[in-house]
């Protein structure tokens, strides 16, 4: 199967022995640099790097860990990064073009007016990064999470990547308003990369300012969360920071530039490596060192892959496959636009990474396109399946330098298996959602049937799903709608309507040991009462940008618990009509 074809559109550290001052000022640059030394090849050499270690490792029972109420001795590494990966001998901040290595060092930019918090999530620096809600008060955290000053241990790098955008290969893209802060193991063991968007300026800023917007900022902050809280593989986002700098932005690129605010994002996630990181490697012939990060990744990310093994990279790029597979079906399950599918965007792990102009599926529509930006509807949302296709084709094509003649065969046979892949997932996830259970033959043409209903009478992909898991039977059976089910009236005054519930109860009926309120139940736990669609995200915006941050706060807090019922989401409409102001609404690539 080509990758363009095959997809149905309606488917859519020890601890320091003495107390120093663990905080340094980004702008004493030249210190840190001075423990970084070029070795072989551009290779960095580390002298005298603090690393920090998990509480076992220190010797600590991790029933008897306590999370950090200060940053006083909490500390990050870059130092699994750089003693493996080469990194750019030139030291200085300009934009140019970065050829074999795979980082630069590049420090954040600090804003020049105040800086304040808008929002943090409590879950991640609790949970991963071992650190009291209560930090997020200090001067410090601030001074942190906008990159004002860096904590001990981190040499802030930008990773040089290259990628396919809309389908054309772009060359060199990298971090261009990202700063990779270093890595730190929580008392799991787990390790997490931290990384701020929109701190300033890198080698790879092309022709940007490499600021963010508060506008995006707010989006990614909540979508990125939400995501997690949805079940769906994403980064993290920590904190949110606004500022009073000046950034100015064309937003739908009409000549109408404005004046926003600029802010940052302290995204965490266990890798940001991406399609593009290999493609970057590959396209200039760069292969000792693509084999030395695909180990690297492989290594730490993939630990069941054999890195001694042979046949390491097909054994990997099975996984990815299967794993991107996986991901675009959980996306279509919610109604979720990536917006921006491009291989830069797409995650080796295959976590939903970079959030721009995302979107939810409102009223359902195979070509629903977030994205004003894209003209040709490339990524609408029944397309993204291809997409991923497209874009792990371009993987493998990175990988083949690597890959004798058998190895090849091998991968590509792979890759031809990802359409039945897709499909087999979308499917499970459907059925779970209409409450199905066990193997019926139709299910697939069941499913069909009621996204074509859907796509008539434009009915709202998250509410329909909802109101079916609410709904009784009996209430179906008697086609008796009830007013507050709005998503399902709408269905209701299509004509096959009636037969599409006739065979929706004879399947229901099939289940086995199964009940109406089991069945009922057991759908509310997969199909949200709230996603962050855009008019609500756009809501929160529109305050925020006048210093009123509450319904940053309410949605944050409503997303964290998407299929239970909020009496403050009810009273602002999250599971109502959007409101006629929000009809027209536009996101775009400006950020």
């Amino acid at each position: 199967m080509t990758p363009g074809s095959g997809f149905s559109s309606c488917c859519l550290t020890p601890r320091l022995q003495t107390p120093q001052l663990l905080l340094w000022c980004v702008t004493c640059h030249a210190v840190l640099c001075s423990l970084v030394q070029p070795g072989l090849e551009g290779r960095a050499r580390l002298v005298h790097l603090l690393s920090n270690r998990s509480n076992q490792e220190q010797g600590y029972c991790e029933t008897e860990a306590r999370l950090d109420s200060s940053l006083d001795f909490w500390t990050l590494s870059s130092e699994n990064l750089i003693a493996v990966l080469p990194v750019d001998p030139v030291k200085e901040n300009y934009v140019r073009k970065v050829k074999n290595c795979i980082f630069s060092i590049a420090f954040p930019t600090p804003f020049k007016s105040r800086v304040h918090l808008v929002a943090v999530s409590k879950e991640v620096l609790e949970d991963i990064l071992d650190l009291d809600l209560s930090v997020s008060e200090t001067d410090a955290f601030i001074q942190l999470v906008s990159g004002e000053k860096i904590v001990f241990g981190s040499i802030p790098l930008t990773h040089r990547y290259g990628g396919h955008q809309f389908g054309i290969w772009a060359d060199q893209l990298g971090d261009g308003r990202a700063h990779l802060l270093g890595i730190y193991r929580n008392r799991q063991g787990e390790k997490w990369e931290l990384q701020l968007k929109g701190s300033g300026k890198t080698p790879y800023s092309r022709n940007g300012d490499g600021r963010a917007v508060l506008r995006s900022s707010v989006r990614e902050f909540l979508c990125s969360e939400a995501m997690h809280y949805l079940g769906i593989p994403t980064s993290r986002a920590a904190s949110l920071v606004v500022s009073d700098d000046e950034v100015w932005r064309d937003q739908f690129y009409n000549g109408n530039i404005v004046k926003e605010r600029g802010a940052v994002v302290l995204r965490v996630a266990k890798s940001w490596f991406r399609i593009g990181s290999l493609e970057i490697l590959a396209h200039y012939g760069e292969l000792d060192l693509l084999r030395s990060l695909l180990d690297f990744i492989i290594q730490e990310h993939f630990p069941s892959v054999n890195v001694q093994e042979p046949n390491r990279y097909v054994d990997f790029f099975s996984i990815v496959v299967s794993e991107t597979a996986q991901l675009i079906a959980l996306w279509m399950s919610v109604g979720f636009a990536h917006g921006v599918c491009n291989t830069d965007n797409f995650s080796l792990l295959s976590i939903t990474i970079d959030y721009g102009p995302f979107g939810f599926m409102e009223a359902y529509n195979p070509d629903f396109v977030p994205n004003t930006s894209d003209d040709e509807r490339r990524y609408k949302i029944g397309n993204q399946a291809n997409i991923g296709m497209f874009n792990l084709n371009k993987l493998l094509q990175a990988l083949n330098p690597l890959l004798d003649r058998g190895q090849k065969h091998l991968a590509a046979q792979i890759l031809e298996g990802y359409p039945v892949l897709y499909y087999t997932r979308f499917t499970e996830l459907f059925k779970a959602k209409l409450g199905l259970l066990g193997e019926r033959k139709g299910d697939g043409d069941l499913i069909a049937f009621l996204l074509h209903l859907m796509e008539k009478t434009e009915a709202d992909f998250t509410m329909t799903f909802r109101q079916l898991s609410e709904i009784t039977q009996s209430q179906l059976q008697e086609l008796n709608i009830p007013q507050q089910f709005w998503a399902l009236k709408m269905i209701s005054k299509h004509q096959l309507f009636p037969a599409w519930v006739s065979q929706y109860l004879l399947r229901l009926k099939s289940n086995i040991n199964d009940s109406d309120s089991e069945r009922r139940k057991r759908m509310t736990t997969v199909n949200p009462k709230y996603v962050l669609k855009n008019w609500m995200a756009e809501s929160a915006v529109q305050k925020a940008e006048r210093n009123d941050f509450s319904e940053v706060h309410l949605l944050q807090q409503i997303l964290q618990h998407p299929f239970q019922k909020h009496s403050a989401a009810e009273k602002a409409g999250y599971s109502s009509p959007p409101p006629a102001w929000a009809e027209g609404l536009r996101v775009s690539c400006s950020s």
